[in-house]
């Protein structure tokens, strides 16, 4: 059955990544992927969580929220404590982020990455993942030595590999790549996966919203979402460069 936007089964949608946009953090990205557009902004501090303080090892850590008029009906703004969604799908980006940092080579530094959702059309904790891997390279070439060079090169840096996400699922009896909300309401079978560059998988996290699925249908979204995660991936290398 033909995708209503024409695409094609593994093909994501239009994606655009923005790097030193709007704001005062040294990584700062915009990412839209289709209509949902996500600000992801990376800081660091010298200031480790307290368990970690001493051992001489970094830390990356995520907050994610969707803005008020990101979606209709407006979604109530978080006050405090985030929601059950929000601090499930913050945590899913700070896992993701640290699969591809060496925390020793970090050192003793905090690099936390917001994810504020502009506009909401699916697929917003993939788009954040994204974008807020981007943000968190330039954030890391960021820091400097007390003499002002900077703190990694290519000999030394903590980046073990790049991370990128996008979801997949099952939509009328069909095996899709990156889901917008019209797909995603609608689908039989609701995944995401999180990737690193080289193939290797980081999280794969999967339901189904009726029937179960069967181990060929699982196998179908994992081929397409690692294809149309390769061109996530190249996106990333190209915004870097």
């Amino acid at each position: 059955m033909p995708r209503q936007d024409g695409r094609a089964a593994d093909e994501p949608r239009p994606l655009k990544i923005q790097r030193n946009y709007l704001g005062a953090a040294p990584g700062r990205v915009l990412i839209s992927s289709g209509v949902t557009t996500v600000l992801c902004t990376a800081s660091v501090s010298d200031t480790v969580p307290p368990w970690l303080a001493g051992r001489g090892k970094g830390w990356v850590t995520a907050e994610y929220s969707m803005l008020p008029g990101s979606t209709s009906p407006r979604k109530s703004r978080d006050k405090g404590k985030p929601d059950g969604r929000s601090t499930e799908i913050q945590r899913l980006i700070g896992r993701s982020l640290r699969a591809g940092i060496d925390m020793a080579k970090l050192g003793e530094r905090l690099i936390t990455v917001d994810c504020d959702v502009l506009q909401a059309d699916g697929g917003t904790r993939t788009a954040g993942i994204t974008g807020g891997w981007v943000a968190l390279i330039d954030a890391i070439r960021s820091i400097k030595e007390e003499d002002g060079s900077p703190a990694f090169n290519d000999a030394n840096t903590p980046v073990v590999d790049s991370v990128a996400a996008l979801s997949v699922g099952v939509v009328a009896g069909e095996a899709v790549a990156d889901l917008d909300y019209a797909e995603d309401s609608t689908a039989e079978v609701d995944m995401n996966l999180v990737m690193t560059g080289d193939g290797r998988y980081v999280e794969v996290q999967g339901s189904a919203e009726g029937a179960p699925f069967t181990p060929d249908q699982l196998s179908q979204m994992l081929s397409i979402g690692a294809k149309a995660i390769a061109r996530v991936t190249a996106a990333q290398a190209e915004a870097l460069a």
